[in-house]
Parts: structure tokens; C-alpha cells; sequence
């Protein structure tokens, strides 16, 4: 008999990052946001390609590089229709790569806001005292593995460091300080609930509004 609840937990996150830039009109840094439009010029067989962004304060708009003088042969096809189609899907994508952003600025503001969704991947008959979390984390995003686990499972995060230094709490892979890490698509996270006497609470939680399968 099983005693291990699985629960899947898709991390999206709502807020894009936001570079920091010199604004013309402004005369100083400030933020910059996603219009959520592309921009795409040819000339010949070379095309440039940009995503636009506004400052947040007066709408000054900035065309964040995606790849400039490319052969229209070298532009992977998807990406090329996404930049002529304005898909959102492909945007939203674009606008939450860090590291690709940071080759046009030094500056980025992040948001750890995220939305959870749960998916039960094996339910155990009764008696169930541990947990495994298994995150899909699609974009990045820099919610610290302890804020997410407080706020979804009702736990402060100075007795999730307690469970760790206790070896109850283990996340995988395991990295130096891994509870005040962002979280990673893949990360597994196995927590025993065995001596907590609010076990069926945490493990009603960590799986609230998930269906089966």
C-alpha cells in the first residue's frame, strides 16, 4: 500500500520580467513592459526582428532585439511565423527568457507571482504521511523554492528549514541553499509528513482542486 501522495504542480508565472533602460522622454531609467507586439523588417533575404516594449511611465517605446541581418533560410520556420502573426503564445514566451534579455540590459526587474496548477499523479489508498511535488516550470521565473512551498501549503518557511535540516524535506537535484533557490522545471520535492501532527492538512494542500491522472 502506498503511503506517498504525487501531485504535479504546474508553475505559471503572471508577470514578465521588465528591463530597465535610459528613457528619451523620461531623461532617466525606468521600467519597460511588454506591448505584446512584433516588429519584423526585410531587406533582400535579411530580415531584422524586434519585440516591442513601452517605458511604464510615459509609453516610449524601445524594439528589444530577437536577431538582426539573419538570412530568411537561417530563421527557424515557427519563429518566423509567430513574428508575422503576432502570436501571443510565441510573445509571452520571448518576453519571459532572462537570459536572452539580458543581452540588452543590465538592469531586469522580476516578479515571483505565480499561478498553481495541480494534477494528482498517484493517490494513495489511506494513512498517507509523505509528499512528492513535481514542478513543470515552463518560463522563468524567480519564486524561491521556500515561498512557494509556504504559500501553497500553509507552512512557514522557517519550519520548512527545519524539515530540511531534518532531512524531511529534499529537493531534487540538490544544490547548496536549495530552498532559497528559484524554482526549476523538473525539481522534485519529497517532503515526510510522518511526525507532523497537521499532516492532513498539508497533504489535502498540496493536492486542493487537482483531478486525477
Amino acid at each position: 500500500m502506498s503511503y506517498t501522495l504525487t501531485v504535479h504542480w504546474t508553475i505559471e508565472p503572471q508577470t514578465a520580467p521588465r528591463p530597465w533602460r535610459a528613457c528619451s522622454r523620461c531623461r532617466g531609467q525606468r521600467p519597460f513592459v511588454c506591448s505584446g507586439k512584433t516588429r519584423l523588417n526585410a531587406n533582400g533575404r535579411r530580415l531584422d526582428a524586434w519585440l516591442i516594449y513601452r517605458c511604464a511611465d510615459c509609453a516610449d517605446t524601445w524594439n528589444r532585439p530577437i536577431f538582426e541581418r539573419k538570412n530568411v533560410r537561417e530563421v527557424d520556420p515557427d519563429t518566423l511565423h509567430a513574428l508575422q502573426n503576432n502570436d501571443l503564445a510565441w510573445i509571452r514566451r520571448t518576453a519571459f527568457d532572462v537570459e536572452d534579455l539580458r543581452r540588452s540590459t543590465d538592469r531586469i526587474e522580476e516578479f515571483p507571482e505565480c499561478r498553481v496548477r495541480r494534477r494528482v499523479r498517484a493517490r494513495p489508498f489511506e494513512g498517507c504521511n509523505r509528499l512528492e511535488i513535481v514542478l513543470a516550470v515552463a518560463m522563468a521565473t524567480s519564486m524561491r523554492a521556500d515561498r512557494l512551498l509556504a504559500a501553497e501549503l500553509g507552512v512557514s518557511r522557517s519550519r520548512l528549514a527545519r524539515l530540511a535540516a531534518m532531512d524531511r524535506l529534499i529537493l531534487q537535484p540538490e544544490t547548496r541553499k536549495n530552498l532559497q533557490r528559484s524554482i526549476r522545471d523538473g525539481t522534485r520535492i519529497m517532503l515526510d509528513l510522518s511526525a507532523e501532527a497537521d499532516r492532513a492538512e498539508i497533504i489535502e494542500r498540496a493536492q486542493e482542486g487537482a483531478p486525477s491522472g
